[in-house]
């Protein structure tokens, strides 16, 4: 059983950033732990996933130059850079965990609640 935290959303100006953290309870090492978004009115989304054994991030291409994903294995958590924010940043930022890298919401097991990140112009 894998449990998940996210912290750190908040509202910030267009240009700005936030740093996003997922702690975890549970064996994670052989995970591969994804950063998904939900934009009002929107499916949920793949951002970032990273390996928690070997590393290997990879993003989807809207936010590759400006986000970076990156972990702290001795913390178990994952942390979600976030720079050169833009309104259409604007979501409800969940943590995830899933064995085997994937970019799809359903191969993921594990959710976090989810943290709220509001991008104003």
């Amino acid at each position: 059983q894998v449990r998940l935290v996210e912290s750190g959303g908040g509202l910030v100006q267009a240009g700005g950033s936030l740093r996003l953290s997922c702690g975890a309870s549970g064996r994670t090492f052989s995970y591969t732990m994804g950063w998904f978004r939900q934009p009002p009115g929107q499916e949920r989304e793949f951002v970032a996933a990273i390996r928690m054994d070997i590393g290997s991030p990879y993003y989807t291409d809207s936010v590759k130059v400006r986000f970076t994903i990156s972990r702290d294995n001795a913390k178990n958590t994952v942390y979600l850079q976030m720079n050169s924010l833009k309104p259409e940043d604007t979501a409800v930022y969940y943590c995830a965990a899933a064995y085997g890298s994937n970019r799809r919401v359903s191969a993921y097991d594990y959710w976090g609640r989810g943290t709220q990140v509001t991008v104003s112009s």
